[in-house]
């Protein structure tokens, strides 16, 4: 296999080789070359040999002597050099089948790409996986492994994901374990179905794979509005929220026991649905499953309280509108008047969107429309300001999930948006203005 070159840097000795966009990579040190794994892998040798076919169907080969572990000048036609994996599973649960009609066509595609787990911490469920490619990922050392469990009982999970080879693969996550690599796996719950005594087994099971198993999240079923002809499942309450809590601090207490750490969590929605306080930021030890929702508000609530305590406190004169889920909606009320007492002059209105685009259920604050919020603040006095969630954007930064952009709700709005970033420290300079 070979793959085409779409630019070559000019200060690469590549390009003074004479290697150019159109030409195509064959291998670097005898090594096949499939895709960004093995192109990221290979090239990190001090001494690197590319053997490249040119467009006249010549063959050339660079040596390149490296003083650091730095890239050797090529880009390729698409990130990953290869067509993306898509999911070969029908999980019961899967949001994407969950979607309106009409958005995007990129929101409709199930990925499932064991490349994108290790370059952005995708979870993949290892279903596109076979022995040619666990070995190769053991052999470079791919490390973290994101792995969408679910459950470990291999017939609950052909059930439940509709794939019959999806309860045969979970033997991969011991052959990650015995080779050393480090595994965080995440447990999407539905209600009666692989919680309970399921969860049970699922948690004991995967902690015979400690220390390589990492950390284990665990996050309620999300469900939109939009489930005509698709499995009949419910969501979590408070009472059904709070036996999953109960589950894995029962777990978590024998495996102290045992490890003296904790490696399994309940997601932050499912302390909101039960109506019990998120445990402090010291609980998630390094917060190993932020992704996945695990330890936010704790962490957040941490960083902005430690901001604002560091900043010495000044008259501001300033008005904004900050718009949140409904998950986020009450931290958000706790933290924002902290820095309206400190900084004279501030005002803050904070907003609770309501998800119509997906229904009422859906609280995360990533999910949120630019209409929902346009139809939510359209009459109100917004101020000088109005601050968005900081994930709420697509990752290019500019459209909302439902293809508005930024700036057509500016216009509408005719105010200013700005989008907070991650951290404590960030949406307190958000409010302030000093961001």
């Amino acid at each position: 296999m070979s793959v085409k070159i779409a630019s070559v840097s000019q200060e690469s000795k590549c390009y003074k080789k004479g290697i150019r966009p159109g030409d195509m990579l064959l291998t670097i040190n005898g090594n096949e070359i499939k895709d960004i794994l093995d192109y990221r892998f290979y090239i990190t040798e001090r001494k690197v040999k590319a053997e490249f076919q040119k467009q006249d169907g010549g063959r050339k080969s660079v040596t390149i002597r490296k003083d650091q572990m730095d890239d050797i000048g090529l880009d390729f036609e698409t990130y990953l050099m290869d067509r993306q994996r898509a999911c070969k599973n029908k999980c019961i649960f899967c949001f994407v089948d969950q979607l309106p009609e009409g958005m995007r066509d990129s929101l409709y595609f199930k990925d499932d790409d064991d490349r994108l787990s290790f370059l952005f911490g995708n979870y993949v469920t290892l279903t596109n996986l076979d022995e040619e490619e666990v070995a190769r990922l053991i052999k470079m050392k791919i490390s973290p492994i994101n792995i969408s469990v679910h459950t470990m009982n291999p017939a609950l999970r052909v059930k439940m994901m509709h794939n019959p080879h999806s309860g045969e693969c979970l033997r991969y996550i011991k052959d990650f374990a015995d080779a050393g690599l480090t595994i965080n796996a995440q447990l999407v719950l539905c209600p009666g179905i692989n919680d309970g005594k399921e969860l049970v087994y699922s948690l004991e099971k995967l902690f015979e794979y400690y220390p390589s198993m990492g950390s284990i999240a665990c996050v309620p079923v999300g469900l939109t509005k939009h489930r005509d002809g698709l499995c009949p499942l419910k969501g979590y309450d408070a009472k059904t929220a709070g036996e999953v809590i109960d589950t894995i601090d029962e777990e978590n207490r024998k495996f102290k026991k045992k490890h003296g750490v904790k490696i399994a969590f309940a997601s932050d929605e499912f302390y909101i649905i039960a109506g019990r306080d998120i445990p402090p930021a010291e609980y998630y030890d390094d917060f190993p499953q932020l992704d996945n929702g695990v330890g936010m508000w704790a962490l957040l609530k941490s960083e902005f309280e430690e901001a604002l305590e560091n900043h010495p406190p000044r008259a501001i004169s300033r008005k904004v509108t900050l718009v949140t889920g409904a998950a986020a909606y009450p931290l958000m009320k706790e933290l924002c008047p902290l820095a309206e007492e400190k900084f004279d002059g501030l005002e803050v209105n904070v907003v609770e969107i309501k998800n119509h685009l997906f229904g009422e259920s859906v609280t995360v604050s990533g999910l949120i429309s630019g209409k929902d919020i346009y139809e939510t603040v359209k009459d109100m006095d917004l101020g000088e300001e109005l601050i968005i969630p900081p994930n709420c954007l697509r990752s290019e930064g500019d459209m909302f999930i439902d293809s508005m952009t930024t700036e057509e709700l500016s216009d509408l709005l005719k105010v200013r948006i700005k989008q907070n970033k991650s951290s404590g420290a960030d949406l307190l300079d958000a409010l302030t203005g000093e961001n």
